[in-house]
């Protein structure tokens, strides 16, 4: 058998309808859709309403052109989005889940400017590290190291070999029971006229799939993310330059 090939049993055929009852189910779907849209807005405009916290220490990073500060990093804009992509010194390579995120980067990149936004990536690995990752990948974002800053250990996504060894870090502003040296996330950030830069927004867990696009257009489709079966969640992600060819249909 073709192990490329998907058997029709990987996915059970829901009931048959006619079109005025699938109708009806469509438009029974679509008022609860309603329901989640303006419940999602008004939670958009709680995080949009959230207080502002003033960075008071003073960041280093590392980029191609040189050392910048955080207010640098804005490129002339108002609002900094970071991915804390989890990169650290000495890794043969990316975080395959976060290099799923940075893969949707690029294309809102330009979208993002037009609003007065700033995307990039932030990881611990030193500039040089990262600049080989990045080419390996063809990003073209910017991505820029804080080694040897606080950064990513105030930003909550960088643990200590102690932290680790206990099995349980403070991650997501509770306690969490990874025992992993980096962890993902994205903060925000905004930059008042006198040059002042404020934290205005973190998110971590299941918080950076705001990212990743592509679990947008799985979850449209009838088998959604096909994810229950994995052994975690994201088990199926690779590095999209190590993927397998992708599987095809049955022709008939």
């Amino acid at each position: 058998m073709n192990t490329d090939m998907i058997k029709e049993t990987d996915m059970e055929t829901p009931k048959v309808v006619s079109h005025d009852e699938w109708l009806k189910a469509r438009l029974e779907l679509l008022a609860a859709e309603k329901v989640f849209t303006r419940e999602r807005d008004a939670l958009t405009r709680r995080r949009m309403a959230m207080p502002w916290e003033r960075v008071e220490k003073s960041y280093v990073f590392d980029t191609p052109e040189g050392k910048r500060t955080l207010a640098e990093l804005f490129g002339g804009r108002r609002q900094l989005l970071v991915q804390h992509f989890m990169l650290g010194p000495g890794w043969e390579q990316g975080c395959p889940s976060c290099s799923f995120m940075a893969d949707h980067t690029d294309g809102m990149n330009a979208h993002l400017a037009q609003r007065d936004v700033t995307l990039l990536a932030v990881s611990r690995a030193p500039l040089a590290e990262i600049e080989r990752f990045r080419r390996r990948m063809g990003w073209q974002f910017r991505w820029v190291s804080s080694h040897g800053s606080d950064f990513n250990r105030d930003f909550g996504v960088t643990f200590t070999p102690e932290e680790v060894a206990k099995g349980e870090v403070h991650y997501n502003y509770g306690k969490w029971p990874f025992a992993h040296e980096e962890l993902p996330g994205i903060s925000v950030f905004c930059r008042d006229d006198a040059g002042e830069v404020f934290h205005t927004y973190s998110t971590y867990g299941r918080g950076v799939e705001v990212m990743m696009g592509t679990y947008n257009m799985l979850d449209l489709v009838p088998k959604g993310r096909d994810e229950d079966h994995l052994s975690f969640t994201m088990a199926w992600v690779r590095h999209h330059d190590r993927y397998e060819p992708a599987p095809v249909a049955n022709p008939r």
